[in-house]
């Protein structure tokens, strides 16, 4: 099994999500967004959404593209869900609801790709935010924020592990 295409960038959660979508699949969706609260990664198909526990300091978002069926989630991954999502365009968009588009990722093609989504750090990133949080409301001193959430100790991070499995669905299919 080898790697074929890696992307990685970091994207601020907005109201706690960070969404991954086809660059033509730009509606949200309120009942994916409504299973990311329960599932942690959840999606319809062509969006996928992905719930953090805090909505201010950036997550890492690493997508990786395999030629085989991706490898299980590590054992120190804090949970893992399998994912589909469908890229008719071959361009994938990673979104911050609040602040737009954080990068695009190129697809080797366009097609229909299954696999699983893990993570790490997402309770670890909950406690230093709720304790910075707690800290700085007692001292009066919240002009820090921006400076504590750039030097966290911490690192949230969520895995994309997906394989090409075939051609996208026409539209076509659909009438």
């Amino acid at each position: 099994m080898g790697l074929i295409a890696e992307y990685s960038v970091d994207a601020t959660p907005g109201n706690r999500f960070t969404e991954i979508y086809d660059a033509d699949a730009y509606l949200d969706d309120a009942a994916a967004m409504d299973a990311a609260r329960q599932q942690v990664v959840a999606g319809n198909g062509y969006h996928l959404y992905l719930h953090s526990l805090q909505a201010d300091i950036p997550v890492r978002i690493t997508i990786r593209i395999w030629d085989a069926p991706s490898p299980c989630p590590p054992p120190d991954a804090e949970g893992s869900t399998t994912v589909t999502i469908e890229s008719a365009t071959g361009n994938l968009v990673i979104n911050q609801l609040t602040y737009g588009p954080a990068g695009a990722m190129d697809l080797p093609r366009a097609g229909f790709y299954e696999g699983f989504s893990w993570w790490t750090g997402r309770q670890a990133m909950r406690d230093y935010y709720d304790t910075v949080l707690s800290q700085l409301a007692d001292s009066g001193r919240g002009a820090q924020l921006p400076n504590n959430w750039r030097h966290t100790q911490n690192t949230e991070r969520y895995f994309l592990d997906l394989m090409w499995v075939r051609e996208p669905q026409s539209l076509d299919d659909d009438l």
